[in-house]
């Protein structure tokens, strides 16, 4: 046998070193290939092995597991637009939340899909990600304005704020003005909205309790921070004219009936406590609190208070007085002012003897009263002017005394007990603004 010399041998030894080393590097470039484009563990799985897995997590586990990659994500949002699954984690029965513990379970629920659908459509555009959660919550009728059938005592709105604050939290004004627009769309707002407002107040009793409860629950309760309160309010109420303002705010702060239906009637009729104000008294102060930006000027909000006291009625001046003062002073002393400078005494006149009267009723020190007073008299220009207003507040306090006791002598006293009362309180505080008026004139001396 001969042996392997020569030429032919160091050409075999060529080709194999070559041979070897195209194949270290043809091997490295596709481990580096294949680093990029190979699946992971959970991709290889069959989808029923991946859902059986999903099924054992919690749905804030699966918003967390939803970020581990864009091909994970998708195999997610797969899962999650099965019928069975929200069948089993979407739908919730509403009505059936009877206790405080049951509706902390509801919101943190709610808060959690809120959290998922954030975390899977982080990659796609605002549009498409509203339209993916209003696709997978379309089934629930809770959360649709027309077909809820126990509105008041329903947490489905609630339960959807909840879920799309969570959703949206962090977007720009822009991004939000958008969210508006499409929940506007979906829903119908606003045509259900102008239908209310052109409507004579409390004939459509439903559509207005919907109304409040779907933008109360929704865009406005769930915001702690008074700016977001701000824009959502701003952007329900500024696509209309002043005396549409004034309508919309009432249905949706407005004092309510023990139904739950808008009380149009009732600040008109009679007194209504100071707690079922409170709730109007916030939102003014809360658009009156930006009243130097150019959506809500000054006058603008005067002019809603002004149109609002006139609905459907003139109200009843404790009312309207009693709302005044829970708005503070700045609001209250601007409307005074207002119709100071407008030369409307008799009105000023009339308000602050209610005022005077709700001060001592609801356990205001009265010395807020004389210093509201004192404010006033500076927009009278001359000397003469402050003593007009306060010789028609003088004449107005017994004007008011003697109707109230000619009331309640026209009549049984036990029928008019409620006027009785007002006559005594009256009374009172006439006592008490006097003597704190002499009181400050006693200092000064």
């Amino acid at each position: 046998m001969l042996p392997a010399t020569g030429e032919p041998f160091a050409n075999r030894q060529n080709q194999l070193k070559s041979r070897k080393s195209q194949k270290t590097y043809e091997r490295r470039i596709i481990t580096r290939s294949q680093c990029r484009a190979s699946q992971s563990f959970f991709e290889g799985l069959p989808s029923e092995v991946f859902d059986l897995i999903l099924d054992y997590l919690t749905v804030v586990d699966i918003s967390i597991f939803s970020m581990a990659s864009k091909a994970i994500s998708n195999c997610i949002v797969s899962h999650v637009s099965t019928l069975s699954w929200k069948n089993k984690v979407v739908l919730w029965k509403f009505h059936l939340c009877s206790s405080a513990k049951d509706e902390l379970s509801a919101f943190s629920h709610y808060r959690s899909l809120g959290l998922l659908f954030k975390r899977c459509t982080l990659l796609l555009p605002t549009k498409d990600r509203l339209k993916f959660m209003s696709s997978r919550l379309s089934q629930v009728t809770c959360f649709t304005l027309d077909q809820c059938t126990s509105t008041s005592g329903c947490l489905g709105f609630a339960c959807y704020g909840t879920l799309l604050q969570t959703l949206i939290a962090g977007w720009d004004e822009l991004e939000c003005h958008r969210v508006f627009n499409f929940l506007c769309e979906i829903t119908n707002l606003t045509r259900k909205i102008e239908t209310a407002v052109t409507s004579k107040p409390g004939s459509s009793p439903h559509l207005e309790q919907q109304i409040r409860c779907f933008c109360r629950s929704v865009l406005l309760d769930p915001w702690q921070s008074r700016q977001d309160s701000l824009f959502w309010l701003t952007c329900i109420l500024k696509p209309w004219p002043m005396v549409s303002q004034a309508r919309l705010l009432f249905i949706l702060y407005g004092p309510l009936q023990s139904d739950g239906k808008v009380g149009w009637q009732e600040v008109c009729g009679g007194a209504v406590a100071q707690c079922r104000l409170w709730d109007l008294a916030k939102a003014i102060t809360l658009l009156y609190g930006k009243a130097d930006a150019k959506e809500w000027t000054t006058d603008t909000v005067l002019g809603i208070v002004d149109e609002m006291a006139v609905l459907p009625a003139p109200w009843y001046l404790e009312n309207m007085a009693r709302l005044l003062i829970l708005c503070g002073n700045n609001i209250c002393y601007s409307v005074l002012a207002s119709r100071a400078i407008n030369g409307r005494l008799f009105d000023i006149s009339q308000l602050f003897v209610f005022i005077i009267l709700v001060s001592e009723k609801d356990g205001y020190c009265m010395s807020w009263s004389v210093k509201m007073m004192q404010q006033l008299c500076n927009v009278f220009p001359g000397a003469s002017d402050k003593w007009l207003f306060l010789q028609s507040m003088e004449n107005m306090l017994s004007e008011v005394s003697m109707e109230m006791y000619e009331l309640i002598m026209s009549g049984n006293r036990n029928e008019n007990q409620e006027t009785f009362q007002n006559l005594c309180s009256l009374l009172n505080a006439c006592a008490h603004f006097h003597t704190e008026i002499l009181y400050m004139f006693l200092k000064q001396s």
